[in-house]
């Protein structure tokens, strides 16, 4: 049978023998159910290393909150950077002028700068104004210098442009120039520690 008992007709000290052989099963099988109640489950990967739960969720929502912060950045970006600013403005704007009383008299400065600040159609002295703007904004606006590492010497000690790449060109023209004139220069030297040599 499937306890484990004789099947049919047994005598009663058969019957007393396995009986006690299920009652100690029993006791054996209780301490063990006892120890394995109070235990925790060990759960295990693939290759049957133990996973630790607590650290697998932790990693699980850090990986979440990343993921949440770049949509959340993705959507921003999404909308506009300059919108977003300009939006941001609008409101600024409007709680400082929420904070002005109603009423607005001539002498108010910021109406006086906003009414200046205006462009009307047919305005005279508007391109006037639009023109001299943009001579002082070119005046200020100088041009673009070349950064990088020092550039190989040349006869008009002119710089580069700015958009010059650092790689040298050249057939080597001005380096052979300069290699004769420092060469002469040493000659001549040479030439008047000889001639005062005897002195």
């Amino acid at each position: 049978m499937l306890s484990g008992v004789k099947a049919g007709l047994v005598s009663a000290d058969v019957l007393r023998r396995e009986q006690q052989e299920l009652r100690r099963h029993e006791r054996n099988h209780k301490r063990l159910e006892e120890e394995s109640r109070h235990s925790e489950t060990v759960f295990r990967d693939k290759s049957g290393r133990k996973r630790d739960l607590a650290q697998e969720r932790l990693e699980q929502r850090q990986k979440a909150e990343a993921k949440s912060e770049r949509d959340e950045q993705y959507a921003k970006w999404g909308k506009g950077l300059a919108q977003g600013r300009q939006q941001q403005q609008n409101v600024e704007d409007a709680i400082k002028e929420m904070q002005k009383p109603l009423a607005r008299y001539i002498d108010d400065q910021d109406l006086d700068r906003m009414l200046r600040e205006q462009e009307r159609e047919g305005d005279p002295m508007a391109d006037f104004i639009k023109k001299r703007k943009a001579k002082e904004n070119k005046e200020k606006k100088e041009k673009p210098r070349y950064n990088g590492p020092a550039p190989p010497l040349n006869r008009f000690n002119i710089w580069p442009g700015h958009r010059w790449d650092g790689v040298d060109r050249s057939n080597g023209f001005e380096q052979q120039r300069f290699a004769r004139i420092a060469n002469k220069k040493a000659v001549q030297e040479l030439a008047y520690k000889w001639s005062v040599e005897d002195m």
